[in-house]
This record gives structure tokens, sequence and C-alpha cells, in this order.
């Protein structure tokens, strides 16, 4: 019997140490494709110019001037981690803490974003990711057990829209050929992307200083972790603007909420950490 015992607790030790340690497997996919497109993209060299916003929506062009991303480097990708993020499983559903970090890419609007979290004290992890048109949202738990793995057409074109919204925060995808702008009036501009044969639109709403202060689509199909589908309308919201190291004007605060007809949810509400200008 004292062998038994004894056993039992070796292997609850040997668990809960492979649960400490930061590999894992998914985490390890993660940032092989990282790695990979970063490699692949190389480094900004050029600067943004009065002659970059110039056509675009006045809008537009307020933002790149009020943040002040003109005469700084135009990036070819950039990385961001949010920390403590509150991050809602569904309506009615538990709500997590969970740091995000994620990846964004210009030339190619490919995107990859990793959820590091725990559900009762197991190792929860999420690998979201937009690769060659391609998108995915695949959910781990104790570092070995897939939860969920959505893939489908609703979850490419739910990806695309995603590097739209984002494309200000990423501001050298809001230049490329694949976005297209159209003005509406002094705070409001309409979007489109088009990339990998899917198209998605929406609006971007400013401050009358040039502040994003939201980006709203019908575009972006909501897919459960139990693959329910519901087509609703989803909105991006940024606040708390503050200036980095760099001078360059930035939110620290996102917020993703799905305009169900039963009322508002945030299901993702997280403070930004920049780490690379």
């Amino acid at each position: 019997m004292t062998s038994i015992i004894l056993s039992v607790i070796a292997l609850i030790l040997v668990i809960a140490l492979y649960f400490i340690q930061p590999y894992s497997p998914l985490k390890s996919d993660f940032y092989q494709l990282a790695n990979r497109l970063i490699s692949e993209s190389g480094e900004g060299t050029a600067l943004f110019g009065q002659q970059d916003i110039a056509d675009l929506p006045t809008p537009i062009q307020k933002y790149f001037i009020h943040c002040g991303y003109i005469g700084t480097p135009k990036m070819a990708w950039l990385k961001t981690e949010f920390k403590n993020v509150a991050f809602s499983t569904g309506v009615g559903k538990a709500t997590l803490k969970m740091d995000y970090t994620q990846y964004n890419f210009v030339e190619v609007p490919n995107r990859l974003a990793f959820i590091d979290s725990a559900l009762y004290g197991i190792p929860f992890q999420g690998f979201d990711s937009f690769s060659q048109g391609k998108g995915s949202m695949k959910g781990v738990i104790a570092k070995a057990f897939t939860l969920f793995d959505q893939q489908g057409a609703e979850m490419d074109k739910a990806c695309l829209v995603t590097v739209l919204a984002e494309c200000l925060y990423v501001p050298n995808i809001a230049l490329q050929n694949y976005i297209t702008w159209e003005a509406i009036d002094d705070t409001h501009a309409k979007a489109t992307i088009n990339y990998f044969g899917m198209q998605g639109e929406g609006i971007f709403t400013f401050s009358a200083t040039g502040e994003m202060l939201s980006f709203t689509t019908n575009d972006r199909m909501a897919v459960g972790f139990d693959g329910v589908k519901q087509r609703v309308s989803w909105t991006a919201v940024c606040s708390d603007y503050t200036r980095n190291d760099n001078g360059i004007l930035k939110p620290t605060n996102f917020k993703a909420i799905w305009h169900y007809p039963q009322g508002d949810h945030i299901y993702f509400d997280g403070d930004l950490v920049p780490c690379k200008p």
C-alpha cells in the first residue's frame, strides 16, 4: 500500500512539474511559426512620410499625424503582449485571466496569437493563427489534450477582418494596397481588405483630435469554442492613449465586443504592453 501511495505522489509531482515548466508543444508551434514569418519579413527601413497619407481620408491623415508616426520607421511586423486580460469563454460562461501574445505581419497579412491561461489550476493554452489565408483557433488543456480546433471559411474571413481591425495599431498595414479607404466624415472612415480571394470591411471611428476609438464590422462570424456560429456585429475599442518612449501615441487598452441580440458581450478586455516600436 505504501509503495502505491508513493507512486501516486510521485506521479502528481511529475505532472505538477510539467504544468509549471514554460515549455508546451502548442507554444513551441506558435514561436516556430512566428520566427519563420519574422525571418521571411525582414526589417522595415523606410520612414512614414506625408506622401504616404496624402490620398487617405482626413481622419486617417489626422491619426498618423496626431499619433506621431510621420518620420518614424515603417514596421515589417509587430509583436504585442497583453497581460492579465479578462477573457470570457462565452455568454454566461467562465471568465479567465490570461496573457496574450500576438504577431502582426505587414507585406502578407499573417497574424498569430498565443493564449496562456489556466482552468481550475490546469494549464489552458490557445493558438489563433491566420497564415496564408487560413484561419484557425485551437485550444489545449493540460498542454496535451485538444479542447477545440476551429477552422473553415468563416474562420478564414473572421481572421482577415481582425487584421483589418488592427491595421492602424500596426499602421504600415493601413498603407498596403490590399486595403482601400473611403471617406465618410471628419471622424469616420470605411476600410475594405482584399487578400487571399476574400474581402471584408468595417467602419473606423476617431476622436476629433485623431485618435482611433473603435472599429465595427458585420463581416466577422462569431465562432464559439463549441463550434456554434452566429452572424452578429463585432466592435474593437481602443482607449487610454499614452505616448511611448519613441514619442508615438498608442492605445493601452483594448476591448472586443460581440453585439448579440440579447445584449453586448465584452469578451476581451486587456492592457497592451508593446514590445517593439
